[in-house]
């Protein structure tokens, strides 16, 4: 009896310490809508935590209210928790950024440009990330694209501290992105990138580059029309002016090796570079006169574009110059042009492919810290 008597005390004094609670909870009445909804007002730009809790409250309290107060501060809190949301994403890629960690980069910029679309900052970063992991290249090169339109529009160029620096890397990444599989689309950017005032106009790899773009698209695609049309035949006039054209190719691979040959520093690598160039120099120009100038005097000149195919042959013989001022005396004495690797070889004619070497590392463009 007792027991029960200590039991039922103890259930009263629960009873009575739980009333207050009772008593305390919220209703949705109107004072408490005004006190709430003013407190949150109140707050709402100085100290955004104490009004995100008001409008926590009332949204709670007052699940059904429809009124426009009740959507203001609905969206309040929801701008509030994507904010914060954002800020934390935020954070993430900038660990991710600092440590080169580049697979994150590009799986946590995606968050962060979805949610503020303008980041340049953002989508350099990205742009890049496939220069420093051939992994994520390819879904890259998009970013590098968008980057590109943004910072020629007028947009900030950090977390680079030039625009031509951002400019070259973003062009490089691009024209890295198309070599494998699209040589010839990779042409324009890749040249774009050695004209900036930027590491990448004295990277030897930059050139090497180049060189490995025009060998397998333009060159390797008209030695192929080339020899599928012309070869073993009379020479007629649309003949001639196949190797013209290849001939202002085999010019922009000369003017290629020749940087690569005035950057390479490495005398094994230099010496396998400049016995490359002699080879083709002496095919297309019929002796080496002129060779030691075009040295001295390429990284002077600007980088040629991307030839324009020939329609017509010119009207007058072009004479024996250096190779880069476009003659058009390059042809074998059978008529066949130099032809693409893996092909067979007409007697006097060249390999169709870059140097092998050299290949030096990749230097990859500075990048500085971003403020984001």
């Amino acid at each position: 009896m007792k027991r029960t008597i200590k039991l039922l005390s103890l259930v009263a004094a629960l009873a009575m310490f739980a009333l207050p609670v009772l008593a305390q909870a919220k209703e949705c009445t109107d004072e408490f809508k005004t006190a709430t909804y003013s407190k949150w007002y109140e707050n709402r730009k100085e100290h955004q935590d104490v009004a995100y809790q008001a409008a926590k409250d009332y949204l709670a309290t007052c699940p059904t209210d429809e009124s426009q107060y009740a959507t203001a501060l609905k969206k309040f809190a929801a701008d509030y928790d994507r904010l914060n949301k954002d800020v934390d994403t935020g954070k993430q890629f900038e660990a991710a950024f600092k440590a080169k960690n580049y697979a994150d980069e590009m799986r946590l910029g995606k968050l962060v440009v979805a949610s503020n679309p303008d980041s340049t900052a953002v989508y350099i970063i990205m742009g890049v990330a496939g220069l420093g992991d051939p992994a994520v290249l390819a879904d890259s090169v998009q970013y590098a694209k968008k980057a590109i339109e943004m910072i020629e529009g007028g947009k900030p160029f950090a977390p680079y501290d030039t625009k031509d620096r951002a400019l070259a890397a973003l062009n490089y990444a691009v024209g890295k992105a198309n070599l494998q599989n699209a040589p010839g689309d990779a042409l324009p950017n890749l040249i774009k990138a050695a004209r900036y005032d930027s590491d990448l106009k004295k990277s030897p790899q930059t050139y090497l580059d180049i060189l490995t773009a025009y060998e397998k698209g333009p060159r390797a695609k008209q030695t192929e029309a080339y020899e599928s049309q012309y070869k073993g035949k009379p020479e007629t006039p649309e003949s001639k002016l196949a190797l013209a054209n290849l001939d202002q190719i085999i010019d922009r691979e000369i003017d290629a090796y020749a940087r690569l040959a005035a950057l390479t520093t490495n005398p094994t690598d230099k010496k396998s570079v400049m016995d490359e160039l002699t080879t083709l120099y002496k095919y297309r120009n019929k002796s080496e006169t002129g060779l030691n100038e075009l040295l001295a005097s390429v990284l002077s000149k600007p980088l040629p574009d991307v030839p324009t195919p020939l329609t017509s042959l010119p009207a007058t013989p072009a004479s024996t110059t250096p190779a880069s001022s476009g003659s058009q005396s390059g042809t074998t004495g059978t008529g066949q042009p130099p032809v693409a690797s893996g092909t067979a070889k007409p007697a006097g004619t060249l390999p169709g492919k870059p140097v092998a070497s050299p290949t030096p590392a990749n230097k990859k463009p500075r990048r500085a810290h971003h403020g984001a």
